[in-house]
């Protein structure tokens, strides 16, 4: 994109600003959001952008200095929100009283123009805030409202009488495809989903197949180990099948970790003698008969559980929440 001209129609710009050209990196992806109504979350304290506002810069004077801006300003005076019936965003009146307006400058100004031109630009330490009293230098909007970014380039003019010719050593670019609506909690489904497949940081939030998983757990635990020794490309042990060590090493790409067997997934309870985890069998054994509950009583008592009943502790311990693991110390 050119450097946008001035109201005349001109751009009467210092040649070492008007030759500039931008282009927005992540096009396609940035369009996806656009087509469906793109949403930006805002918190009090801070929350980075998702896409990431990036570009590439050509056209910069090599050995002249550069300042990069990014502003956002309101695309109308109305106030918006969802109508989840239709999908779709209606104004739902006349806009909020616009907030302190701030620009973020890009960290690694200023710089010579062949430092930008040579990598992509990119401001991922832009946050977004709805605090009106944020003293952090984020840039703060109103929820609920349609926002415009703005990539400014400043030339640094060395000159004593500079200020003479600011409205000369600047140039302005936007891309219509990055405009959003500020929200607290995104309304669209459509929006998030496309965010967590889209976002690399999200990955926790995607569900892998259930089936793959559930392969893993049914496998025996003597042809585990050579299924991890075969997915890091050692030899084939023998017990283990080759073919279900293939098949088992391509849904272990699906899976974090190795799964727990299914008879395990039941919440800790605790035992005397360490972080333990009874079994679903040994809990409806409990309830059949005076004998078994009376071997379980014994077993609660002097914590003689079978090594069957245990946990890893390192399993056990990430299983507990901050408030579990204060009390066990």
């Amino acid at each position: 994109m050119p450097c946008a001209p001035d109201v005349d129609g001109t751009c009467g710009k210092a040649a070492n600003v008007a030759s500039v050209r931008v282009q927005l990196e992540m096009h396609s992806l940035w369009e996806q959001f656009n087509h469906l109504g793109n949403e930006m979350i805002v918190t009090k304290s801070g929350r980075r952008m998702f896409p990431t506002f990036q570009v590439h810069i050509s056209g910069m004077d090599p050995e002249s200095e550069y300042v990069l801006l990014l502003d956002f300003v309101p695309v109308d005076d109305k106030r918006y929100r969802y109508a989840f019936h239709s999908s779709s965003w209606l104004v739902a009146g006349r806009g909020d009283a616009s907030p302190p307006g701030r620009v973020h400058f890009h960290p690694d100004s200023p710089a010579r123009g062949s430092q930008w031109m040579k990598q992509t630009v990119s401001f991922d330490r832009l946050k977004l805030t709805n605090n009106l009293l944020d003293d952090n230098g984020h840039i703060i909007l109103n929820s609920m409202h349609c926002y415009q970014p703005r990539l400014h380039v400043v030339l640094v003019d060395p000159r004593r009488d500079s200020h003479i010719y600011a409205q000369r050593n600047f140039c302005t670019f936007s891309f219509p495809e990055t405009r959003f609506i500020a929200v607290t909690a995104y309304q669209n489904h459509r929006i998030t989903r496309l965010k967590i497949a889209s976002n690399p940081f999200a990955k926790g939030f995607r569900t892998a197949d259930p089936d793959d998983c559930s392969y893993l757990g049914r496998l025996s635990g003597s042809c585990r180990p050579q299924l991890l020794q075969q997915a890091s490309g050692s030899r084939e042990e023998p017990g283990c099948s080759s073919d279900h060590v293939k098949e088992a090493a391509q849904s272990l790409q699906h899976c974090s970790k190795e799964p727990l067997p299914p008879s395990h997934h039941v919440p800790l309870q605790p035992a005397h003698s360490g972080l333990a985890l009874p079994r679903t069998d040994a809990a409806t054994a409990y309830s059949t008969g005076s004998r078994d509950r009376d071997r379980e009583r014994e077993r609660q008592e002097d914590g003689s559980y079978p090594a069957s009943y245990f946990l890893p502790l390192h399993s056990a311990w990430e299983s507990l929440g901050r408030f579990d693991r204060g009390h066990l110390g």
